[in-house]
């Protein structure tokens, strides 16, 4: 889930990111850009037909219609290690704005939650988009890839 995006090329290569694991899109409004931005449609390619995504007015609609789905935040203020988690088959990984992250008060509410990508101490955060990537394939990796192609076909 995504949390008021802003940068058009981070969502193109996050929604290419959940076509080809099967990862529904969610997207809390407002977004920093127009939808049908051709920046947006170049990153995420000829993948559009596979991706499921929803969009939703604000976070109460998103909580409302999910109340009682597991969620993990990530933030570069988690005090967990997201790798130090067992997640379980069907979740929701939540995530910031680029400039902002999510909401302060929404971190308290859920700080058991809230995840860290591990990083130098001297450095302020890693790129939207190749955060979403790790965690998702953390947890594809937890499900053992089940019904992914995992060998390639040289020999």
């Amino acid at each position: 889930m995504l949390y008021s995006p802003e940068i058009p090329q981070n969502t193109g290569n996050i929604s290419r990111t959940c076509a080809v694991t099967g990862a529904v899109l969610h997207i809390i409004k407002p977004i920093g850009f127009e939808i049908s931005d051709r920046t947006l449609k170049r990153a995420g390619l000829d993948y559009w037909d596979k991706l499921e995504i929803y969009y939703y007015e604000n976070y109460e609609e998103f909580e409302s219609k999910h109340r009682g789905s597991p969620m993990y935040y990530f933030s570069s203020k988690g005090k967990r290690c997201y790798a130090e988690v067992d997640y379980p088959e069907e979740c929701f990984l939540v995530f910031g704005r680029e400039t902002a992250g999510l909401p302060e008060e929404l971190l308290r509410k859920n700080l058991e939650n809230t995840l860290r990508l591990p990083m130098l101490g001297d450095r302020r955060c890693l790129n939207l988009s190749n955060a979403v990537a790790i965690a998702t394939y953390e947890v594809l990796r937890q499900g053992g890839f089940e019904g992914f192609v995992t060998e390639g076909a040289l020999s």
